[in-house]
């Protein structure tokens, strides 16, 4: 029996969607990395994950800077959302899930190195303006032009960090399918919320978190970054009432 959901028109719009783009083009960074990886040294890979970190540092640090914030909510949202997290222990999880991932992949044992790859990317390429207008603009009027821009820029950034980390870069991509076509999805209900100073909030905390991220592929920290995920979300609410 046909159905309508499978018609050639339907299908081509989920194929060029912005959200199924910018999935494939960061596996497709992603394999291109890893690939590279094999015939790197190992001391040339521990430069390179230091080099890495640094251009991440460089990204949180510009993020921060907004001009329409309240620092009080950045504080309240990062301060619950730690304790949300903790609670959740969302960092046990995930390094759960990572290690039955290597075990599947026999890749070594090396658990810490996919978790800090997927948390890594999957920071780098959701939290932003970008994924979030892009995404917002993708299912209201179908125009996926800033998706399109978004989703270069992730795959060279997934070629660059999967060259170091590996596996955990290119499992983001799943991560970026399921955040952007969530959003898209619910565009039109997510639209009033998402105004542009709730946005802000949202970037600033991303940043926030890619920072310590940072710091932890440098060595300086061990911050389970995590546990404050929860943190990201927070301003929707936080923001109705300060």
């Amino acid at each position: 029996m046909f159905c309508p959901y499978l018609d050639g028109d339907y299908m081509l719009k989920i194929f060029t969607s912005g959200a199924f783009v910018n999935f494939i083009l960061v596996i497709l960074g992603s394999g291109v990395g890893m690939l590279l990886k094999r015939g790197i040294p190992e001391k040339i890979q521990k430069t390179l994950i230091a080099a890495v970190a640094l251009c991440v540092l460089y990204i949180g640090v510009t993020g921060v800077f907004e001009a329409d914030i309240s620092v009080l909510i950045i504080i309240i949202s990062m301060a619950l959302g730690a304790v949300i997290g903790q609670a959740l222990n969302l960092d046990g999880l995930l390094n759960k899930l990572a290690n039955k991932i290597e075990g599947k992949f026999k890749s070594g044992g090396e658990s810490g190195k996919i978790a800090e790859g997927f948390v890594g990317a999957t920071l780098l390429f959701c939290v932003g303006a970008m994924t979030v207008v892009g995404s917002i603009d993708s299912g209201i009027s179908g125009d996926n032009a800033t998706l399109y821009s978004k989703s270069v820029i992730d795959c060279i950034s997934a070629a660059v960090m999967a060259s170091s980390l590996g596996l955990g870069v290119m499992l983001s991509a799943f991560a970026v399918l399921f955040i952007e076509g969530v959003l898209t999805l619910l565009a039109s209900v997510v639209e009033p919320i998402l105004t542009a100073y709730v946005v802000a909030h949202i970037s600033v905390i991303g940043s926030l978190l890619i920072i310590a991220l940072a710091l932890n592929m440098l060595k300086i920290t061990n911050i389970k970054v995590m546990n404050i995920i929860p943190a990201v979300f927070l301003p929707l609410l936080l923001c109705l009432f300060m």
